[in-house]
């Protein structure tokens, strides 16, 4: 690997090299992709979003009881805040820290928060959190609520899954807690339909990495010569992202290249999808001793209050 790549550029660069190829899904949200992945979110296939939101709004006197007042809210891949706006409306927390891969749309998105609640302290981070998560040693550790909705923990394997969720458990003191949204296994038909829409918005999502990987590593990926493919991979329990060549290719970027084969496909992303009973087992593996849970009456998604 040549010396003179970032940290960023060798992950990206050692993905692509393997076999078979794949791109990490955090390099989905440049903001472009966080755009797109707004617009996904209001797809009608898209079950995710409106369904962790009714949760939310069904229970929000029991969530708003367990979790209590007057706490700082950390949320987690905070993207356009809007689940977090309706959270803090709920709770009314002293403190509210938005953390996001994608630095310029995670500003924009904690603008709009200061004008939602111009009395409440409010901080942006940007940051990747498959690395260790770094909070600000001035930021008070009394009852710190961490919030990670969407179901985002579903991009990570379960052992990978597992290691994340101990990490966010090490950052909670005094009573602190975590809320955590959940896909739910389901008919394959719903799951696929959610990450294949016939509308080509999720394509368009899952294509625009490779201008955002062609931007970060000097590459000449051409997104038109791609075509994705998702499915649902019943054995593993996951939804599987791909990109697929549409012929033989080589792509080049600064001091290397790989050669692709016609239908030879690039891994973008896993969503995994759990019983409520292992997510909850995995959740005590990671060292949380307790966890309240709340699902929609299909029980296709689950918000869960977890406590080490």
């Amino acid at each position: 690997m040549p010396e003179n790549l970032t940290p960023e550029q060798i992950d990206i660069v050692k993905g692509l090299m393997q076999t078979p190829a794949a791109i990490s899904p955090k390099y989905f949200y440049d903001a472009k992709g966080s755009a797109f992945f707004e617009d996904i979110t209001r797809l009608k296939a898209y079950y995710p979003t409106r369904t962790e939101q009714a949760i939310m709004a069904a229970n929000a006197p029991e969530i708003a009881r367990a979790v209590g007042a007057n706490c700082t809210v950390i949320e987690l891949g905070a993207g356009n805040c809007q689940k977090a706006k309706f959270l803090c409306t709920l709770i009314d927390p002293e403190h509210f820290v938005a953390v996001d891969i994608s630095e310029a749309f995670l500003n924009e998105a904690v603008a709009g928060m200061r004008l939602a609640f111009p009395r409440m302290a409010i901080d942006a981070i940007a940051a990747d959190l498959t690395t260790d998560i770094v909070l600000p040693a001035s930021l008070s550790t009394h009852r710190r609520l961490l919030f990670y909705p969407g179901s985002s923990i579903g991009n990570f394997d379960p052992p990978q899954a597992q290691a994340l969720l101990s990490r966010m458990c090490g950052l909670l003191q005094n009573d602190g807690a975590l809320l955590i949204g959940v896909d739910l296994v389901k008919d394959a038909a719903v799951l696929n339909a959610a990450y294949d829409d016939d509308t080509g918005v999720t394509a368009a999502f899952n294509l625009n990495v490779l201008d955002h990987v062609n931007s970060l590593i000097d590459s000449d990926f051409d997104a038109t010569q791609w075509q994705h493919r998702a499915f649902f991979n019943a054995e593993l329990s996951r939804i599987e992202m791909h990109l697929e060549a549409k012929n033989e290719q080589l792509m080049r970027w600064r001091n290397g290249a790989r050669s692709f084969a016609q239908g030879e496909r690039i891994h973008t992303e896993n969503s995994y999808k759990y019983r409520e009973e292992d997510f909850v087992a995995l959740l005590r593996r990671a060292g949380f001793s307790q966890a309240q849970v709340w699902t929609d009456e299909q029980a296709w998604f689950a918000v869960v209050l977890a406590r080490p």
